[in-house]
Formats: C-alpha cells, sequence, structure tokens
C-alpha cells in the first residue's frame, strides 16, 4: 500500500529563515542599543561639563541662590537657581491646570461618547494641534493672548508674562494627555462597560466610575509625560514670558505669615531654567568658562528632573495597569 497518505514533511530546512531572523534581531538590538548610548552620552557630557562648573562655583550657592546673573554688566557673576525654579514650577503648575483636565475630559469623550464619524474628525484634529511648532505658540500669546487679558481681566499685565506663555504651554501639551489618555481607556474592555450598564449604571457613571479608574496607570502616565514636556519647554516660554530673572516679593499675610501673591508672578515677566540656557548660548561666551559651564549644570538639573519624572510614571503604570 502506498504511503502517499502520511503526513507530509514541513519542517523542511529553515536555515535562511533563521539567518533572517537573527538578522532582525541583531538591528533591533542594535536600534535598542543606539537609544541607550545616545541618553547616557547625553547624561556624561552635562555631568563632565557640571563638575567642571561645581569645581569653580560652590554648589550650595548655585541650589539656593537667590539671584542669575551670568553675564553682569559690573560686579560678579551669580548662578543661583531659585529664580529660574520659581519660573519653572509656575509654568508648569498652570500650564498643568489647563492641560490635564482638558485633555482628561476630551479623552473621555472620545472613548466614551464621540459617535465613530466625530472621532476620525477631532482626533486628527487634535494630532495637528500637537504638529505646530512651539514658537508659533509662543508668537501667539505675545500678540493675541496677551493683549486679550491685558484689555479685559488684567491690565497691568506686562507685555511679557509668565500667564500668557503658560496657558499656551498647557493647550500645546492638551494632545499628549488626551492622546494617551483615550488610547488606555479604549483599551478597557467593553465587558466592563456592559456589566456597569447591566447593574443600571448611567453613561456617565460608566465612563467616570469604571473607565477611568481601569485606566488610571495610563492617564497617570499621560499626565506625568506631559508635566515633563512642560517643563522642558523653551520656545514658548522665551517668547512670551521673556527672559527677566525675577525673585516675586515676599508679602505678609494674616498673623505675619510670608506668602508670595500670584500675580507678582503671573503677570510679570520672568525666566525659567530652559530659558536661561538658551540666553547662555545666545551670549558672546567663550567655552570652558564659568557662564557656559553653568549651562550643563541647569542641563544636568533639568535631565535629572525629567528623568525622575519618567521613572516614577513607569513605577504608577506599572503598579496600577490592569491587564485584560
Amino acid at each position: 500500500m502506498s504511503d502517499a497518505s502520511a503526513s507530509p514533511d514541513l519542517s523542511g530546512s529553515r536555515g535562511i529563515e533563521r539567518i533572517r531572523e537573527s538578522t532582525y534581531a541583531g538591528l533591533f538590538m542594535a536600534c535598542a542599543a543606539l537609544t541607550i548610548f545616545t541618553t547616557v552620552g547625553i547624561f556624561l557630557t552635562l555631568l563632565s561639563d557640571s563638575v567642571a562648573f561645581f569645581l569653580e562655583y560652590p554648589i550650595r550657592d548655585f541650589l539656593f541662590g537667590l539671584s542669575w546673573s551670568p553675564n553682569p554688566a559690573g560686579g560678579s557673576v551669580a548662578f543661583g537657581i531659585i529664580p529660574l525654579l520659581i519660573g519653572t514650577i509656575v509654568v508648569t503648575i498652570t500650564a498643568a491646570f489647563v492641560a490635564l483636565p482638558i485633555g482628561t475630559l476630551t479623552a473621555i469623550y472620545l472613548s466614551e461618547y464621540a459617535t465613530p464619524r466625530a472621532r476620525s474628525v477631532l482626533k486628527p484634529m487634535l494630532e495637528i494641534l500637537a504638529g505646530i511648532p512651539t514658537v508659533v505658540y509662543g508668537y501667539f500669546a505675545l500678540v493675541y493672548v496677551t493683549p486679550a487679558l491685558k484689555a479685559t481681566l488684567f491690565p497691568s499685565m506686562s507685555t511679557f508674562n509668565a500667564l500668557s506663555a503658560s496657558l499656551m504651554v498647557g493647550i500645546m501639551t492638551i494632545p499628549m494627555v488626551s492622546s494617551i489618555s483615550e488610547d488606555a481607556m479604549s483599551a478597557v474592555p467593553d465587558s466592563l462597560r456592559q456589566a456597569g450598564y447591566g447593574l443600571g449604571a448611567t453613561k456617565f457613571e460608566v465612563s467616570t466610575g469604571i473607565v477611568v479608574p481601569a485606566s488610571i496607570s495610563g492617564i497617570v502616565s499621560s499626565y506625568i509625560l506631559a508635566v515633563s514636556r512642560a517643563i522642558g519647554e523653551t520656545m514658548v516660554v522665551v517668547v512670551a514670558m521673556g527672559a527677566q530673572a525675577n525673585l516675586p516679593a515676599i508679602r505678609s499675610g494674616l498673623g505675619g505669615i510670608p506668602f508670595i501673591h500670584p500675580g507678582d508672578v503671573l503677570l510679570e515677566p520672568g525666566m525659567t531654567i530652559t530659558v536661561a540656557m538658551v540666553q547662555i548660548v545666545g551670549g558672546d561666551l567663550t567655552g570652558g568658562s564659568l557662564p557656559y559651564d553653568a549651562m550643563f549644570a541647569r542641563g544636568l538639573s533639568l535631565f535629572v528632573v525629567t528623568l525622575t519624572m519618567n521613572i516614577i510614571s513607569d513605577i504608577i503604570a506599572e503598579r496600577y495597569r490592569e491587564e485584560y
């Protein structure tokens, strides 16, 4: 009897396939290694010049100094980070008040309420908003937002101010929050939604009580990434906020409690850490000078802050991730 009905040998020779798969694996590993080496290279570059800076300038004066004057007309230089830190915190917090709630509500609408047709229109519009050059946001704040606020709410507002810059940074980071949060919400299984509807929950209760908690890891990750983006923003701030390192006046409240009035910060010019770096680069400074090395010290500070926030984001995402 013939063995024609026997199972054919499907194993065959996979030598070429193995070589191809090994090539792909090596290519992917090289790309991953390149990103790691780039990050390590940036860190080592910042660290080496920062060490040279701290050998000449006390780290205590750098961390707690109240004056920033890298190239004064007369007198001694000062590289205190406190005025720059205040400007960075003000821009970041104000932008977060704009981007986080609006971005989250937009994500809820796109994920739970929008029809497929509306989603197909709004989603690309958000992507376009994210692709606009940041300098355009800065000029928009300077030419339109500041005059509008000055003519209506804040007549005493300076031409360059932190409020307009913060509002535009917040608008700029809305797409990051909404896109990542919407992806996290869309990944929630429909069975959870149907279970909520089966218990008599409304669409709002399902959206806020089931979908949002189930996707909280992705939402929080989008928050931290958006805040990190706001911390490192440069062009919007340098165009709309100016480049003047100011230390707001400390007032006395009830019972002599000191406080800083928000108007003294938001309605006046200021400077962030990134703007200070741009100011140093744009000046007539030579490599190896103290102001030049100060730029790397501030870059190292930003690197450590953003790296820490990204690590926190990964920890939160891993801690609260739901697998379905």
